[in-house]
């Protein structure tokens, strides 16, 4: 099947969503005597159990490697800057606790090294894998070909097909004018689909559903979430518990991104609901963490999952349209979470756009980075 973006609708019931608009009892409700907003808990344990199921990891080793994966972050912002001009991408190492700073000149190792990275030395790099991505994005594209994404590890483009795809891998290189040894071909037999399947379900509705990615602000402060573009455009209107907002701004294909402005009953927390795992995790932060970082995603139909960033700049081609610029993991999602949120320890990385496979037999699914929507729009996520 294709990637998948995902809606859902019918259903009862309130949705403990996405790190966003908690909607615990009377959180979202109208004017209530005592309004019981949800509270952060031991967010470390909880997560802590989430990746022990989703990676295969003992509680040790999944503490080590949040508290790893912190330091890797700051460490990361230090080495970026000390490569400059040279920077070519980085990448966390989930099982050796190694932060790796990709370098396209051997002159910027030493200043790397010294923040507490290591580097490597790579031909392409971020930039000129862009390029490439860039050259494909502007390409007649056969119907076999599903999408690419720049794999830093690997300093190649990937190009994904269904399988026995070959001669149109050739013409799509060939009509963007991209050299074959710059590009991997993948075959698969699943082609991604955004999850907009009608299905009973919980969450925000808007004639279906989807899921809140995080509670934000838009420039004038006024309260709402960030969520995915294909779950609505601009204008149309949507409830949640007692709670009603509109969409605001809303791009899809393109991007896959929207803020959801609320009207009536909106409180805005810092939140993320942790589902089957239990309790809240606390956005604190909406620093992006490297390829290779541990991630979990949050979404109203399956709840709390985790895995890991595996690309950035991904071109997905959905049936409704080509979004850019997604990022790549091997966490799973179903039709209803669309929208939902994707966070890194503390720090909010997106929204849920779409995928293919399922929870039952994992799969791959992408989101759409906040940053975007907080650079052109103006939306703040709620932090505190």
């Amino acid at each position: 099947m294709r990637p998948s973006s995902i809606i859902s609708a019918v259903g009862t019931g309130a949705l403990a969503f996405g790190m966003a608009l908690a909607m615990a009892p009377g959180a979202l409700a109208a004017p209530a005597p005592v309004p019981q907003t949800p509270v952060a808990d031991d967010s470390a344990a909880s997560m802590t159990e989430a990746l022990k199921r989703d990676l295969d990891l003992t509680s040790a080793e999944a503490e080590e490697l949040l508290s790893a994966q912190e330091a890797a972050i700051e460490t990361d912002a230090e080495a970026t800057e000390a490569a400059g001009e040279a920077y070519g991408g980085s990448l966390f190492d989930t099982e050796t606790l190694e932060l790796t700073v990709l370098v396209t000149d051997a002159s910027a190792v030493e200043a790397v090294e010294a923040t507490g990275a290591q580097a490597t030395v790579v031909s392409h790099g971020t930039e000129g894998l862009t390029e490439v991505v860039e050259d494909l994005n502007g390409a007649e594209v056969p119907e076999s070909v599903l999408g690419w994404y720049p794999d830093v590890e690997s300093d190649t483009v990937v190009v994904e097909v269904l399988e026995g795809s070959d001669a149109d891998v050739a013409a799509l290189l060939a009509d963007a004018g991209v050299d074959s040894s710059s590009v991997r071909v993948e075959e698969t037999e699943e082609a991604p689909q955004v999850y907009a399947d009608i299905i009973g379900g919980l969450a925000y509705y808007m004639g279906g559903r989807c899921s809140v990615g995080f509670a934000a602000t838009n420039s004038a402060g006024q309260p709402g979430f960030v969520t995915a573009g294909h779950c609505g455009t601009v204008g149309t209107g949507v409830t949640i518990g007692n709670g009603t907002g509109t969409f605001q701004n809303s791009v899809f294909p393109g991007n896959d991104a929207a803020f959801v402005r609320g009207t009536s009953n909106f409180t805005l927390t810092n939140l993320v609901s942790r589902y089957n795992s239990g309790g809240y995790q606390s956005v604190t932060g909406t620093s992006q963490a490297p390829a290779g970082s541990a991630v979990c995603r949050s979404g109203s139909t399956t709840g709390w999952h985790c895995g890991t960033i595996q690309a950035r700049n991904q071109t997905v081609r959905y049936p409704q349209g080509t979004v850019y610029s997604l990022t790549r993991t091997n966490v799973c999602a179903e039709p209803g979470d669309s929208g939902g949120s994707f966070i890194s320890g503390s720090q909010a990385q997106g929204v849920t756009s779409g995928g293919s496979g399922n929870c039952s037999v994992g799969g791959t699914t992408y989101y759409q980075e906040v940053t975007p929507m907080i650079n052109s729009w103006g939306v703040r996520i709620r932090t505190s």
